[in-house]
């Protein structure tokens, strides 16, 4: 799809606001579930562009309807959220061509790129060509997030979603199939003791390491990629005590689904040796995210075809179809197209070291116009 001069000149005029835009933007702390202020700053420049019905939901997910959303609707997403616990303004400087902050790529500038193209929309009074657009900037995707925006937009539209597109990490590939996971809270009681007059009793840090050591023995599944992490570790209460409590933040994941029930029989087999010991192991599941359901081949490859195309034609290269764990995994397990894709370049996600390319956001902003307006005649 080749952009019309007007959408050109509107790009080009957003340049500079798209910056200012990403540097405000990223500073504002944006924990999984804790996303209220920066959804509050999304929903009141939303209104300000002209999209006056936008407003948040239950989920702290910021909605802006656009056209007949009483039928099926197609979706775009961007999630507000990061990965760090910060609670006070996140730290941003510039410096060579980079904009350096916590959670700036993954997923501030897809943020900044998805509301740039709403603005467009909102301002010229765009229909979509049929049914309803959904632009959402949903929360919790990150980590214990556990996808909750998404879970409940696919709740609220039950039946009623086409398509989903997430605008997520950066422009090096486009993911298409869903990586499922398992996250658990391990804990592991003893009777502890005195270091020195208790000396004999058992330590739950002693026995939570075994268990991981247990859990690392085991050789990952053939089929598909599966991969497993112990994340956190805590417990014991000082230098002289032996610890009564101990525990750990586990996950596995994979792109196949046979692949993670047997991982979940090894995690309670592991489980169900240690109580046998007489150890006390409680567990929790606190993350649980699908992997791809059956979705029609033919709808999947034209909205693969759409992504790929459209950072192919503003970034000048071919991004890896590649599985992720996204937003996307939501819609892909009940059997809707769903693709997830980035709209700047940069590295570090993940990192406080985390920076985009400055002269990345403009080439973005053509790939998030490029994306929705295929939406709209």
């Amino acid at each position: 799809m080749k952009l019309e001069k007007r959408v050109m000149d509107y790009i080009e005029s957003q340049s500079n606001e798209a910056k200012s835009l990403l540097m405000t933007l990223a500073r504002i702390p944006a924990p999984s579930h804790f996303e209220q202020k920066r959804a509050e700053f999304c929903l009141e420049w939303l209104k300000r562009a002209g999209a006056q019905n936008a407003y948040i939901d239950s989920a702290i997910n910021v909605i802006y309807p656009v056209g007949n959303t009483d039928g099926y609707v197609n979706v775009i997403c961007a999630h507000s959220d990061v990965v760090f616990s910060d609670t006070e303004e996140l730290p941003l400087r510039e410096e060579n061509g980079k904009l350096f902050c916590p959670g700036i790529g993954d997923n501030s500038a897809n943020v900044t790129a998805l509301l740039i193209a709403a603005r467009y929309i909102a301002q010229n009074e765009l229909t979509p060509a049929e049914g309803g657009l959904l632009i959402v900037i949903n929360s919790a995707e990150e980590g214990l997030g556990n996808l909750k925006g998404t879970r409940k937009l696919v709740e609220d539209y039950a039946g009623r979603i086409r398509e989903f597109i997430s605008f997520d990490s950066s422009d090096n590939a486009v993911i298409t199939k869903a990586v499922g996971s398992k996250r658990y809270r391990v804990e592991i009681k003893t009777e502890g003791g005195h270091s020195y007059n208790g000396f004999g009793n058992r330590n739950a840090i002693y026995y939570l390491s075994s268990l991981i050591h247990t859990l690392y023995d085991m050789r990952v599944p053939d089929v598909g990629k599966t991969s497993f992490n112990v994340g956190v570790i805590k417990g014991g209460t000082s230098v002289n005590t032996i610890a009564q409590q101990a525990e750990m933040l586990y996950e596995f994941r994979s792109d196949e689904p046979n692949a993670l029930t047997i991982m979940q029989t090894h995690f309670q087999e592991a489980i169900s040796y240690y109580r046998t010991k007489g150890i006390e192991v409680n567990f929790e599941l606190i993350g649980d995210r699908p992997c791809s359901g059956d979705v029609d081949e033919e709808r999947m490859k034209a909205l693969t075809e759409r992504a790929v195309t459209a950072v192919k034609n503003h970034f000048g290269k071919e991004p890896q179809l590649a599985p992720g764990s996204t937003d996307c995994n939501i819609p892909l397990s009940l059997g809707i197209p769903a693709v997830c894709l980035g709209c700047y370049s940069g590295k570090g996600a993940h990192t406080r070291e985390e920076y985009v390319q400055t002269d990345s956001l403009f080439k973005g902003l053509k790939v998030a116009l490029e994306v929705t307006l295929g939406y709209f005649n």
